[in-house]
C-alpha cells in the first residue's frame, strides 16, 4: 500500500494537470508562455498578502494572479512591446514577490516551497482546494470552448459572427489565475508555466484536432506527475522539479517523434 502523503501528493498532482493541460493548449495558441510565467511569478505578492492579512494562501494568490493578469491584458491593449512589456512584470513580480514576503513580520518562511512547490507535503484539505479548482477551471473552459477556440484562431471572424474576443480573453485570465492559485502547492511559482506549457507542447505532434490535443495534454500531464513523482520517491529528488522534468522528457521524445508522424 503506497503512503498516504503519496496518494495525496498524485492526487494533487493530477488535479493541477486536469486544470493546466487544456489552458495550456490556448496558452500555446495564442503565445501567451511569457504570459503565464508573469502571473505565477507575481504569485509571491499573493503569498506575503496571505501571511500578511492571515488569509489562506490560496486566496492571497488568486487576488494578485487576477490582478496581475487583469494589468497585462489592459497594458498589451495600448500596443506597449509584449515581450517587453512581459518580460518586466515576470521577473518584477518575482523580485517584489520574494522582497515582500521577507518583509512580513513575524513570520519565517520557507521560500523554496513556494517556488518549486511541495507536493509531498499537501493536506487533504489542499487537494479538495485544488480540485475545486481544476473542475472550476475544466467547466469554464468547456462551457466557452467553441467561443474561445474561434477567438483564438480568428478574432475577425469571432467579432463578425457576434462574438467577443475581449470577453473570451478575460475568461482564459480567470481560468488561468485559478490554476495558479491551485497550482503553487504542487510545483510552485517558477514551474506553473511550465506545466501550462510543456504538455500542450508535447502533446500537439500526435493531436489532429484542438479537442484531441487537449485531451492529449491531459493525458501527459497525467503521466508525467506520476513519473514525477515515481522518479523523486525512487531517487529522492525533488517532487515539483521532478514533475517538470519527467514532462520536459515527454516533449523532447514528441519533437523527435514529430518528422514521422507528420509523414504518415
Amino acid at each position: 500500500m503506497l503512503d498516504d502523503f503519496i496518494l495525496r501528493a498524485g492526487l494533487a498532482g493530477l488535479g493541477v494537470a486536469l486544470a493546466a493541460a487544456p489552458l495550456g493548449c490556448f496558452v500555446v495558441w495564442r503565445r501567451m508562455a511569457y504570459f503565464g510565467d508573469a502571473t505565477s511569478h507575481a504569485a509571491l505578492l499573493g503569498v506575503a498578502l496571505a501571511l500578511a492579512t492571515n488569509i489562506p494562501v490560496i486566496a492571497g494568490v488568486l487576488i494578485i494572479a487576477l490582478v496581475m493578469a487583469l494589468i497585462i491584458s489592459s497594458l498589451s491593449e495600448r500596443h506597449v512591446s509584449s515581450d517587453a512589456l512581459l518580460g518586466v512584470l515576470a521577473h518584477a513580480g518575482l523580485a517584489f514577490g520574494l522582497v515582500a514576503v521577507s518583509l512580513v513580520p513575524g513570520q519565517r518562511v520557507d521560500l523554496s516551497a513556494y517556488l518549486f512547490g511541495d507536493i509531498l507535503a499537501v493536506s487533504s484539505m489542499d487537494v479538495v482546494v485544488i480540485w475545486a479548482g481544476a473542475v472550476l477551471v475544466a467547466l469554464l473552459l468547456l462551457a466557452r470552448w467553441q467561443a474561445l477556440l474561434t477567438a483564438t484562431l480568428n478574432p475577425d471572424l469571432a467579432t463578425a459572427s457576434g462574438g467577443n474576443p475581449k470577453r473570451e480573453q478575460f475568461i482564459l485570465t480567470l481560468a488561468l489565475a485559478v490554476t495558479v492559485a491551485v497550482a503553487i502547492k504542487v510545483v510552485g511559482a517558477l514551474l506553473i508555466a511550465a506545466m501550462l506549457v510543456i504538455p500542450a507542447a508535447a502533446a500537439r505532434p500526435f493531436a489532429r484536432t484542438p479537442e484531441g490535443m487537449a485531451l492529449c495534454a491531459m493525458a501527459l500531464g497525467g503521466i508525467a506527475v506520476c513519473a514525477g513523482l515515481g522518479a523523486s520517491f525512487l531517487f529522492d529528488t525533488p517532487a515539483g522539479p521532478s514533475i517538470v522534468s519527467a514532462a520536459a522528457v515527454f516533449f523532447a521524445f514528441s519533437t523527435a517523434l514529430s518528422p514521422a508522424i507528420r509523414s504518415r
